[in-house]
């Protein structure tokens, strides 16, 4: 068969020449503008335009007849130049930032290869993969018989807490998986104030109502009130209830705050109750021998959700649920589709882990987390946390010794740094409402400007009574005591006039 024969637009197989061609020129162009371009200090984290002139400047519209590959490239260079350059040094926006090289091979690997992980016959590298990553990872968490348990790898956080409440519900009302919810006893979710909008999400999409998520109160480190959970435990019991679970969080999303995790599991084990550690963002920090203590206690949890896409910069998304029930997920899951689980195969099925999924496609996740520890080993990883925290100390003594700066905790636990710019404006101002009304307003002006500059992107938000304030988040190894330097100049900058 001759495969350099050209073949029509609407083939979807063996490239010819032409095509591969164009695959050199794409991926050459991305290399160039999003990955080395796109991570420079000296270019813009991103070229701001408003919705309405971004319609006008590209071409969003479907038509009938193929564009031709020139017209492609074109539209990839503006895809390119229009987006938000994330692995830029000066995108601290978010619980994600800056480009791991080895994860991004991972990811286009897994992107050529377009795998699904159900079968093992299907995706037997990945399979196995998985099945190595996830028990070391159960192993560093600190389950006992070296990691004894199961894990799977989630579209996001959101769905690694939703298969925590998932398993809760399993363990405790077993009936739930054929009967429903509907007719049985009440069942109480309780998590922090503070915590991930997930948790109350994924009760709600699940049949659970958000009437039964039990907001606890937090303190003023952003810890769950480990009295006010008992009190408010006991206080369901008395009214006929059943608590079912709590969601602790290791690393809230604003203050990083990591909540008492043997308090909390002394507090399940007393009313039996599941316990789920929503590590995603702080989970990170177990490779740290110098910072895991922040996690003491998360052997206890019954389950964990961690995201290496997060404070170890995988590539998004890459997501895991770990539990240190060992069948819970198949037991809670599973409907023997025989279409995919046959048990008749002359392989062992046990490896077909697709059925302890709620999915069925699914994304070879794992490969750019294995590809890049391969390439850093573990010390590599801790390494870059170790740095990512020794920034976030540094910036913070910055912060405290400049003036117009304060900090909203005096010593933050993770790599989330919040403080206020109070411009010359306000810093003779008596502290009260009209102070906090006009300071409330500071820090979106102060975004705003620095979006249209693309100068920088750090996000902001309030906290219950608490003023609009930045919230710095690092994850970036790459960045230096210079990059910290020119944050708080370039906020000051922007704001001092204001």
């Amino acid at each position: 068969m001759n495969d350099t024969i050209s073949t029509p637009n609407f083939v979807s197989g063996h490239p010819d020449l032409k095509l591969e061609n164009f695959i050199r020129t794409c991926v050459d162009e991305i290399i160039k503008t999003a990955v080395l371009a796109g991570t420079n200090r000296a270019s813009k984290v991103v070229e701001w335009h408003a919705p309405c002139e971004l319609k006008q400047l590209f071409d969003f519209e479907l038509s009938a007849e193929p564009e031709t590959n020139a017209k492609l490239i074109e539209l990839l260079k503006a895809t390119i130049q229009y987006s938000v350059k994330t692995g830029h040094p000066y995108f601290i926006n978010q619980l994600y930032s800056g480009v791991d090289v080895y994860a991004l091979i991972g990811q286009w690997l897994t992107d050529a290869l377009n795998p699904s992980v159900y079968t093992y016959e299907v995706a037997p590298i990945f399979t196995l993969m998985e099945e190595t990553v996830l028990a070391e990872m159960r192993r560093i968490v600190g389950y006992p018989n070296d990691g004894y348990g199961d894990g799977i790898f989630c579209p996001g956080g959101s769905i690694a807490n939703g298969y925590g409440i998932s398993c809760a519900r399993y363990k405790y009302a077993p009936e739930t998986k054929k009967r429903g919810l509907l007719g049985g006893k009440q069942l109480i979710i309780f998590t922090s104030e503070d915590a991930h909008y997930s948790v109350e999400k994924l009760a709600m999409f699940m049949g659970f109502g958000s009437d039964n998520v039990c907001k606890i109160a937090t303190n003023k480190l952003g810890k769950m009130d480990t009295e006010d959970l008992e009190r408010k435990v006991k206080q369901y019991i008395n009214d006929g209830a059943r608590p079912l679970m709590v969601s602790a969080t290791a690393g809230t999303t604003v203050l990083g705050a990591f909540d008492d995790l043997n308090s909390i599991a002394d507090i399940c084990e007393k009313y039996e109750m599941w316990l789920h550690a929503d590590a995603a963002w702080g989970g990170g920090a177990l490779v740290s021998k110098k910072y895991r203590h922040l996690l003491k206690g998360i052997e206890r949890a019954d389950s964990v959700t961690w995201n290496p896409h997060k404070l170890l910069t995988a590539s998004q998304q890459c997501s895991t649920f770990l539990t240190r029930h060992k069948d819970i997920l198949s037991s809670c899951h599973s409907t023997n589709a025989t279409y995919l689980f046959q048990k008749d195969k002359f392989y062992d099925t046990s490896y077909d882990t697709g059925d302890k999924h709620i999915q069925c496609g699914r994304r070879a996740d794992v490969y750019k987390f294995w590809f890049m520890w391969k390439a850093k080993g573990t010390n590599g990883l801790e390494e870059h946390v170790n740095r990512a925290f020794e920034m976030s100390e540094y910036i913070t003594e910055l912060i405290r010794a400049r003036p117009g700066f304060e900090l909203v905790l005096e010593r933050p636990e993770c790599t989330n740094v919040s403080f206020w710019y109070i411009p010359p404006s306000l810093r003779n101002m008596e502290r009260g409402d009209l102070f906090n009304e006009k300071l409330n307003a500071i820090a979106p002006k102060i975004k705003e400007g620095m979006i249209k500059k693309g100068s920088m992107m750090i996000t902001y938000q309030p906290l219950r009574q608490i003023p609009n304030f930045f919230r710095l988040v690092l994850q970036n190894s790459s960045l230096t005591q210079e990059d910290m330097k020119y944050f708080l100049d370039e906020i000051e900058s922007l704001g001092c006039n204001l």
